[in-house]
This record gives structure tokens, C-alpha cells and sequence, in this order.
């Protein structure tokens, strides 16, 4: 059988591993061995907080429409309900970005949310 020596294929895959390496701090960059670990630990938590992401965001967004309906007499959970039995179809992520960026907007969709209390 003949001899298969891998320089080529063995080279290729090294570097491309340091490439994605690269900005690490010292020797996870430079050393194979330390930076192939290092670039697997990177790829894992960029595949975690991929998803971990929208779960924050979907928290902030709640967080800031909680304490804008707050401010209209309404808890998070009331204008919530009370938007769905009124059929106002407004995502969090509008509701939020109204909340930071038009208050008054936001306390007239409030307004029709308290509305519908009755």
C-alpha cells in the first residue's frame, strides 16, 4: 500500500481553523491546538445566542410595553388582553418601538385598550 502523507488536505484544514481564529487573543490565534478549542467554544455560543436573541429581545420589548401602559393605568398583561378582544393586531416589537419613539401614539392605543375593559 502506498504511503498517504496528508500535507496538503492536513494544511488546509489548519489554517482554515486560524483563520476563524483570527482577533482571538494570544495563543488563540496562533496555536492550532488552542485555537481549533477556542473556534469550537465561538461556533457553539454563536449558535446559542442565536436563538437566545430573540428570547431577549421579546423580554426588552415586554419590559419597555409594560412600563409605558403602566404610565396609562394599565398592567402588561391588561392591555394585552385587551388588545386581542378589541382586534388590534399590533406585534410587541411595534407596540415597543411606539412606546420609546411615540408615547402619544402609544397612549391612544392604550386608550382604546382601556376601552374595551367594559
Amino acid at each position: 500500500m502506498t504511503r498517504v502523507k496528508r500535507g496538503n488536505v492536513a494544511r488546509k484544514r489548519r489554517n482554515k481553523v486560524l483563520k476563524l481564529a483570527k482577533g482571538f487573543r494570544g495563543s488563540h490565534s496562533t496555536l492550532f491546538r488552542t485555537a481549533n478549542q477556542q473556534v469550537m467554544k465561538a461556533l457553539r455560543s454563536a449558535y446559542r445566542d442565536r436563538k437566545k436573541k430573540k428570547r431577549d429581545f421579546r423580554r426588552l420589548w415586554i419590559t419597555r410595553i409594560n412600563a409605558a401602559s403602566r404610565q396609562h393605568g394599565l398592567s402588561y398583561s391588561q392591555l394585552i388582553g385587551n388588545l386581542k378582544k378589541a382586534e388590534i393586531q399590533l406585534n410587541r416589537k411595534m407596540l415597543a418601538q411606539l412606546a420609546v419613539l411615540d408615547p402619544a401614539t402609544f397612549g391612544k392605543v392604550a386608550e382604546l385598550a382601556s376601552q374595551q375593559k367594559g
